[in-house]
């Protein structure tokens, strides 16, 4: 028996083991019939006219669309300096509020906050003090994002309503919002879209 010959039936025998595994359990709409061409090598390939791509210089836009790339790009780059910090807050948070299950004593209540809030101070305070006014906003909306609360409701309920009233009128003056929201699928739309290409990046998941 000659190697060829052993070469074509190994084939063969291979080709059929792959056909009895994959038509087991096959059910109506596992065979997709698509439209294919045959290579000089006489290969048959999948074949499929992609939608077209307009590929425009940055030099043709417009200033309307100038000025949307401009805002985009910088929506963008918040987003990605902001949103480790609304992970860790996210993951504090629930730290925090395990921490605090069943334990019913103000006095203790106060003291478990104050012991995380100054590692958090420690760990975090002289980086968040670097952000610019937008990048903060940023932050807040993917803070309500991560944790389903704004600002304002989460200061409310670890500091209480007089410090978070105080930070409000703060927030104010300098032109923000502690108790901004978010939404998904409309006024948020845009950072939506570059979180969840920040979190396939980056291998973070929800929650």
């Amino acid at each position: 028996m000659s190697p060829a010959y052993i070469k074509i039936s190994f084939v063969a025998l291979f080709i059929l083991i792959m056909n009895i595994i994959f038509c087991q359990n096959r059910g109506k709409y596992d065979t997709i019939r698509v439209p294919a061409i045959i290579t000089v090598e006489g290969d048959t390939l999948p074949f499929q006219i992609l939608p077209r791509l307009e590929v425009v210089s940055v030099r043709k836009l417009t200033v309307e669309q100038r000025k949307q790339r401009q805002e985009w790009t910088r929506l963008r780059n918040a987003v990605y300096i902001t949103y480790p910090y609304a992970k860790a807050a996210s993951k504090i948070m629930n730290e925090i509020n395990q921490k605090l299950v069943g334990v019913t004593d103000r006095k203790e209540r106060k003291r478990i906050i104050k012991t995380r809030e100054k590692e958090l101070r420690k760990e975090f305070a002289d980086r968040l003090t670097n952000l610019s006014i937008y990048q903060g906003k940023v932050l807040m909306k993917l803070i309500y994002r991560e944790t389903g609360n704004n600002c304002y409701e989460i200061i409310q309920e670890y500091k209480g309503g007089f410090t978070a009233a105080l930070y409000q009128t703060i927030a104010i003056l300098v032109g923000t919002n502690l108790k901004q929201n978010y939404n998904a699928n409309s006024s948020d739309k845009d950072l939506e879209i570059i979180v969840k290409d920040v979190e396939k990046m980056y291998g973070y998941s929800k929650g």
